[in-house]
């Protein structure tokens, strides 16, 4: 099959798909998602924090 016509083909199932799942709700991680990267977010506060470091 030439890559002209299965590029098409591709866009029109793609377009019929779009249809067929109606409108889109916005995208809301899940609660596991939210925590970790609010840990992520913790550690690097308490890692930029200065002092917490001891040199040994």
């Amino acid at each position: 099959m030439h890559p002209d016509i299965h590029l098409t083909l591709h866009h029109v199932r793609a377009t019929e798909l779009r249809a067929e799942a109606g409108p889109r709700r916005a995208h809301r991680p899940d609660l596991r998602t939210r925590l970790g990267w609010a840990l992520v977010e913790v550690g690097l506060r308490l890692a930029a924090r200065p002092g917490t470091a001891t040199a040994h």
